[in-house]
């Protein structure tokens, strides 16, 4: 009896041995899974303003009011994906060059975390709309950033912003998704006049 304990407990020892000689394997760096729902639409007629758009169903509207002289603050929140899609217009009253400018100065302060800026154009004459849409590849605040205009009378900005830590990859499905949202808003805009 006394052999086989002692049998038992030198191989339990041999083996504890060769199990802890074999080196540790790293675990790989991996990012949470994403389910994104469907892309669905729905008419967003934003009654104060002179226009309206197709907003993505899962969004919803917060209006934050009037700040400056006639500038229109609205936001689109994505909760569930932890991002939001920050809107501003403003009345074009022969500011059209400044406030051009102004909406160019905020993208390219993007570039001390850019990797590059990148620049698409949408002009729909029936629609009366000159659309750029800026995405911005790198750990930026902000990935996306749009300006739409009738380039006479009115002007509207957004900015994307996600409530994180920008990193591009784990972001990135999220930020598709979104930008998908972003260019059926910039398609779908409207002038109400």
């Amino acid at each position: 009896m006394r052999k086989t304990i002692a049998y038992c407990a030198l191989a339990l020892v041999i083996s504890m041995l060769v199990s802890s000689c074999s080196k540790p394997v790293p675990k790989p760096y991996s990012y949470f899974r994403i389910d994104l729902p469907e892309h669905e639409y729905t008419v967003l007629d934003t009654a104060p303003l002179p226009f309206t758009l197709e907003r993505a169903k899962i969004s919803n509207v917060t209006y934050n009011g009037v700040r400056g002289e006639n500038n229109q603050w609205f936001d689109l929140v994505y909760e569930r994906l932890n991002a939001r899609v920050y809107c501003n217009y403003s009345p074009v009253k022969g500011n059209l060059r400044q406030l051009s400018e102004d909406s160019r100065s905020l993208v390219y302060k993007h570039t001390v975390r850019a990797d590059a800026i990148i620049e698409q154009n949408f002009d729909n004459e029936e629609a009366n709309t000159h659309a750029i849409l800026y995405r911005i590849t790198g750990n930026a605040a902000s990935p996306l950033q749009f300006v739409v205009t009738d380039s006479t009378r009115h002007f509207l900005r957004g900015s994307v912003y996600f409530n994180n830590t920008p990193n591009a990859d784990s972001i990135a499905p999220v930020e598709r998704f979104v930008e998908e949202d972003v260019t059926h808003l910039i398609e779908t805009l409207k002038w109400k006049d």
